[in-house]
């Protein structure tokens, strides 16, 4: 079972960069056990490619986990967003009675609106995964929003009822470990994603159309089946879903 280390600071930029900066400064050993760092407020929170994370200070849980998923190859490195990612369904489904779940890559969901992101960022050696910095934004005790993030939603928007932040996180912690055994992880996470079930739109290149998902493959990308019945395999940023 991997024994975190959790640091709690005040204020950063982004949670990612402290732990890369701590790693850079060998202020962490690459031998330590597991770690987390958590955040009151991010200055400049950040999400996948150049989206933003709105966080009103101490409300949300901001953190980001280190860990050495020293079995994991460089080609395989997708598994680690399914941990994660079905780890977080699990934990919100401790509080919340809504279906979560998983719009690909990792963004989590209640409904149609977005609850979580995640950014992971893989430091690889050779065909390996050196170290793994998962960036985890989550809406907890958060009411108001007041960016031009179009479909926000917090914990306490959902049940009415104030979360402890740091009793969240522990159970995580927990759930992300036992995931990182679960064999099943891959059906795990297709269960899970959002939209999962019929046709629905999305938007590639300018062009918009409909399909279903098919499935994701290994590396991550996503396959989805036209109204003509073809397959198209996008990966990251390849294509949107309209909500």
């Amino acid at each position: 079972m991997m024994d975190f280390k959790i640091v709690h600071i005040e204020e950063t930029d982004s949670t990612n960069r402290w732990m890369k900066d701590m790693i850079d400064q060998h202020t962490i050993e690459e031998t330590q056990d597991p770690m987390v760092v958590v955040a009151e407020y991010q200055t400049a929170g950040r999400g996948c490619g150049t989206n933003s994370w709105e966080s009103e200070a101490g409300k949300n849980l901001l953190c980001s986990v280190l860990i050495h998923p020293q079995k994991v190859s460089a080609r395989t490195q997708f598994i680690i967003t399914q941990i994660v990612s079905v780890a977080l369904c699990q934990t919100l489904s401790q509080y919340i009675s809504a279906p979560i779940e998983i719009k690909w890559p990792n963004d989590i969901y209640v409904g149609d609106k977005k609850i979580c992101g995640v950014l992971i960022e893989n430091r690889i050696h050779g065909r390996r995964i050196k170290d793994c910095i998962i960036g985890i934004g989550l809406n907890i005790n958060q009411t108001t929003f007041r960016s031009d993030a179009p479909n926000p939603v917090s914990i306490k928007q959902i049940t009415n009822k104030e979360v402890d932040r740091d009793e969240f996180l522990n159970t995580f912690l927990s759930l992300l470990d036992k995931a990182c055994n679960n064999k099943n992880m891959h059906q795990d996470y297709l269960n899970r994603l959002y939209r999962r079930e019929g046709k629905h739109p999305f938007m590639t290149k300018g062009i918009r159309f409909e399909a279903s998902i098919v499935g994701v493959n290994d590396d991550g990308r996503l396959m989805l089946q036209d109204e003509k019945g073809v397959a198209h395999l996008f990966a990251f940023k390849e294509v949107q879903f309209i909500i």
